[in-house]
């Protein structure tokens, strides 16, 4: 062999390890599908503590742990096929905020892990076995919304004084805003108020409804909801409109223009949920890590949607509200 030749084919050869090195698939990054329940602009500040605080907990997205995140956008319905699609696609946990949602979730996989970022009464919807001991492969937040139907109805009171006749609104597809539904009107019944309970399915139904409120409510009590939370600015046109207090379990409606919200902050659970999905991907079982309760509740009054009512917000209410909209 000719010593050119002979240099050449070595040359050759010393390349093989590199080129077959750099043909082997990058390391598969652990992956988390985010199921979202209404839209990223909806959502966006849920998303953004949620990714800040697993920053600091050393996963940085797109560099150690990849993301897939899918819309709901309000539709119950969307919850079934986009958690079929994270269990096609092998994520490794799947992180769900509402009842429905983790119901679609667990339905979909027995053996992926679920965060609940946020649900009400995981227990009483039969989403998990205890708080204590979860089982199974569901862990995550409760936001207890149905334990602070009664307060949310008793801050109501306070800035509709002549209150008598209350119209409770909610989503009867979602376990969770039915039990908030059922507290509110036992919490109404305590207080000798006439509640009456009316029914939504599909975001068509909402206007017709306010027809049907007419001269039957002095205030309204919503049942937090996907589907509600995507219609809220519509929602709450809707109410001014018609010139009825609106009450809610989150902040998101009074900044679309409601008048109250009094509930847990959603997005702290969110920034919470981090933390489960932390322990889970360094090798915690979900069924042994304890469901928490909501440790911050947020008050929040529209102080313009007040005045725009005719209503008088005492100076000691809006001194005990973590945040007051001009």
């Amino acid at each position: 062999m000719k010593r050119r030749e002979f240099i050449t084919l070595l040359g050759g050869a010393a390349s093989w390890p590199l080129a077959a090195h750099a043909q082997q698939p990058m390391a598969k990054l652990p992956t988390i599908g985010f199921l979202g329940s209404a839209t990223l602009l909806v959502e966006s500040q849920r998303v953004a503590a949620f990714v800040q605080r697993l920053r600091q907990l050393g996963w940085i997205e797109n560099r150690n742990v990849a993301i897939e995140y899918r819309w709901a956008e309000g539709r119950i319905e969307r919850f079934t096929e986009l958690a079929a699609e994270f269990a096609r696609l092998k994520v490794d946990l799947i992180v769900a905020a509402t009842t429905p949602a983790v119901i679609a979730a667990k339905q979909a996989t027995s053996v992926i892990p679920i965060v609940i970022a946020t649900a009400n009464d995981p227990v009483a919807t039969g989403l998990v076995a205890s708080l204590a001991r979860p089982g199974g492969n569901v862990t995550g937040l409760s936001n207890q919304m149905a334990d602070t139907a009664a307060k949310r109805l008793e801050l109501l009171r306070e800035v509709v004084p002549g209150l008598r006749r209350l119209a409770i609104l909610g989503n009867v597809d979602n376990p969770g805003a039915v039990l908030d539904m059922r507290e509110a009107q036992a919490a109404a019944s305590a207080v000798g108020l006439k509640a009456t309970t009316f029914e939504i399915r599909r975001a068509e139904e909402i206007a017709p409804l306010f027809e049907a409120l007419k001269g039957r409510g002095d205030a309204l009590y919503f049942a937090s909801d996907p589907l509600m939370n995507t219609n809220r600015t519509r929602i709450s046109t809707l109410a001014l409109g018609a010139r009825l207090p609106t009450m809610h379990g989150v902040r998101d409606y009074v900044e679309a223009g409601g008048l109250m919200s009094y509930g847990a902050s959603i997005v702290d659970q969110y920034r919470r949920a981090a933390d489960y999905v932390d322990k889970i991907l360094r090798g915690a079982k979900p069924g042994e890590l304890p469901i928490e309760q909501p440790t911050k509740f947020d008050l929040v009054i529209n102080l313009t949607t007040a005045k725009a009512l005719g209503l008088n917000i005492s100076d000691n209410l809006l001194t005990l509200a973590d945040e007051v909209i001009e």
